[in-house]
């Protein structure tokens, strides 16, 4: 039934590292992470000759550094080995080549801003100056080819008196009626002190993207600020660039993503998804911009698209997720696949592509790397980058993709990580991590991270996998949809499934198996710790669903979940909502449960957690403990409280997979003797 059908091969980049190592003496640990430095927001100049990027650095309160979120800084690449440092300090976003190439533009919030404003400096170096700012921050921005007019989003001002009232105590917020909503404007770069000029736009607007000839816009514009319309009712609708005028909306039925058009500026390439209840936008869809009709290309495809760019005016490349990686597919706009090129590389996980020179800039990320900057063209990729030196002496763990087949015959994936060498008789102990979504899925990349622990767990001892199950994507819209009406149900069966294959395979043990994860992850957690007890023998849910009817009730995206995945609100069926919550199957778990939630997040309110947390505590003779974070909100942002977490999961998997087990650990962390503080005393 569970029968293992490939134990994997490495992925390209894994393969040739791992080989490789000679010198590596010990193997990656939480402490390593706060050393990762990642590239992210890449831009090629005019001339094809360079690539800008950012560098996203930890803060390392490991090593004495003040908490708080990564810090980003602006590089430019010339070649191999050939990037420099541009701005190391306050933060960056948004990075943009100027059109004539001699310049880059970036938001900041620097000294005297009062919130995000709009840099410039020059690719030959010298200081960053301000070249314009709003009332309120400008979220996101493109500027014209002439390099005088800017687009960009942003709140209008704020209603002092308001504030004045606020800070007399009158603050009293009403749930879902305090709409503030973000505006397109167009701004004269050659006179800053002139006031903007504000398109009248139906909605809220989140995105934008600008035609090569400066023309048109095309405005992602939601009917409210709510997330669930952001999620579900956005649409693209293209706008005279002039004036603001309306020319067409694409009336998409649900979820959509990027957006970008053709050379000519007479069609719109965009990500949507296949129909309303599509849980992701992963199709790629050509639009006539004047009168917004479109098609899509390649919806029954066994992937999902995440990016793309036009090739010339009647082709686009796409980069797509197939499986556990990645391939660049090439469509005619009449929808007919003209080329497929799997990222042997690595897998890409962003990028940007220069038309006129055919040069092609990713960030590809693999089993020994995280995203470093690869520049190539549509065939083949070089490496640009190495921000992490370090890691060539890692002693890295076995990466490989395993596939087994479900009790009823479907073909599941994952990414399965081990200690080096032969499995222990008996298998390794696993640590099965579950992601969230269930609109995601797990590649056979970098894999590690602080609710990932990846080689970090194989440095330990553990097997750590990753399973896609039924729901996930990079296999298209059919199996993405495979958990609608059955959420959870065969999906998360999917995961017992996998501990029966890798058992059957040797290589892990089925008795000594834990389950972690966000979001839906932790709802899977969640209900490996309650439906399904007995196969786990741990479990470490984090920003977990637990109570569905509850959990409808306090989300701020009922109507997503609605209507892509439960498919039918809680009053039309009762008793299918109360008994696929994994608190209404809690009383009499075995599973000894961690449960991890941030105190500010509204996407999964944390009374999701005391409500499944009271019920074990009252029902369970298994240990439960319940730890919050101050502040976080769907998932750890600052540093310090993603090293206690990942501390503790780490050590609730050890003591229950590997150790004595009983009793649980004590509740404070050996954080002084970890940070060096009892010496500093």
């Amino acid at each position: 039934m569970n029968r293992p059908l490939f134990t994997g091969v490495l992925g390209f980049a894994a393969a040739c590292a791992l080989g490789a190592q000679t010198q590596a003496q010990e193997p990656l640990t939480l402490e390593d992470l706060f050393e990762i430095r990642q590239v992210s927001g890449i831009d090629i100049s005019p001339d094809g000759d360079h690539v800008a990027f950012t560098v996203s650095t930890p803060r390392n309160v490991v090593a004495g550094e003040e908490d708080g979120t990564p810090q980003s800084a602006l590089f430019i690449a010339s070649g191999p080995d050939a990037a420099r440092p541009f701005i190391t300090e306050g933060g960056v976003g948004g990075v943009e080549w100027t059109p004539n190439g001699d310049a880059l533009t970036f938001l900041a919030r620097r000294d005297g801003d009062s919130g995000s404003a709009l840099y410039e400096i020059a690719a030959d170096g010298g200081e960053a100056r301000r070249i314009y700012s709003h009332d309120e921050s400008i979220q996101s921005y493109v500027i014209g080819p002439d390099g005088e007019s800017l687009y960009f989003i942003a709140r209008e001002k704020a209603d002092p008196m308001q504030q004045t009232l606020r800070d007399r105590g009158f603050m009293a917020n009403v749930y879902e009626e305090s709409d503030i909503f973000s505006y397109v404007w167009r701004a004269d770069l050659t006179d800053p002190d002139a006031d903007p000029v504000r398109f009248d736009l139906p909605g809220h607007a989140s995105s934008l993207t600008l035609s090569e000839d400066g023309s048109r816009l095309a405005v992602a514009l939601a009917p409210t600020t709510l997330v669930d319309d952001s999620l579900m009712e956005r649409q693209w609708t293209v706008v005279d660039a002039a004036n603001g005028s309306v020319i067409s909306t694409v009336e998409t039925p649900g979820k959509i993503g990027m957006a970008a058009f053709s050379p000519d500026a007479s069609r719109l390439a965009f990500i949507a998804g296949a129909d309303r209840a599509d849980p992701t936008a992963g199709t790629l869809h050509i639009a006539d911009a004047q009168t917004g009709e479109y098609m899509a290309i390649a919806r029954d495809a066994e992937q999902h698209v995440n990016q793309l760019a036009w090739i010339d005016r009647n082709s686009v490349l796409t980069l797509a997720s197939v499986g556990t990686g990645t391939a660049l597919v090439e469509y005619n706009i009449n929808g007919r696949e003209e080329r497929r090129t799997p990222t042997e590389a690595g897998v890409i996980s962003s990028m940007d592509y220069d038309r006129d020179d055919r040069v092609l800039a990713a960030t590809v990320h693999a089993a020994t790397h995280p995203r470093e900057l690869f520049v190539g063209d549509r065939r083949s990729l070089r490496q640009w980058t190495d921000h992490n030196p370090q890691l060539d002496d890692i002693a890295w763990g076995d990466q490989s993709v395993f596939e087994f087949e479900a009790r009823d015959g479907e073909r599941i994936e994952g990414v399965l990580v081990t200690p080096q060498g032969e499995a222990p008789a008996g298998g390794w102990p696993m640590i099965m991590t579950v992601h969230g979504g269930p609109e995601a899925h797990d590649s056979n990349g970098w894999v590690n991270g602080y609710s990932r622990l990846g080689h970090i767990g194989a440095g330990e001892g553990f097997a750590v996998f990753y399973p896609n199950y039924r729901g996930s994507t990079g296999r298209g819209e059919r199996f993405a949809k495979l958990d609608h009406l059955d959420a959870p149900g065969e999906e998360f069966w999917d995961l017992v499934d996998a501990i029966g294959a890798l058992s059957e395979a040797g290589i892990v043990d089925a008795e000594r198996v834990g389950i972690t994860g966000g979001s839906y992850g932790g709802f899977a957690s969640s209900w490996g710790a309650t439906i399904a007890s007995e196969h786990f023998a741990a479990s470490a849910p984090f920003v977990a669903l637990t109570d569905l009817i509850s959990f409808y009730g306090t989300t701020e995206i009922p109507i997503e979940m609605v209507d892509v995945h439960f498919m039918q609100p809680p009053w039309e069926d009762w008793m299918s909502y109360l008994e696929h919550s994994p608190t209404y199957h809690a009383p009499g778990s075995t599973t000894p449960t961690l449960i991890l939630h941030g105190e500010a997040d509204t996407r999964v309110d944390t009374s999701q957690s005391f409500i499944l947390y009271r019920i074990l505590k009252q029902t369970s003779d298994a240990p439960v403990r319940l730890v919050t974070y101050p502040g976080e909100g769907h998932g750890n942002r600052r540093a310090a409280a993603q090293y206690d977490y990942g501390l503790r999961v780490l050590r609730w998997m050890q003591h229950y997979l590997q150790g004595e087990g009983g009793e649980p650990p004590a509740p404070e962390l050996d954080l002084a003797e970890r940070l060096g503080l009892e010496d500093a005393e």
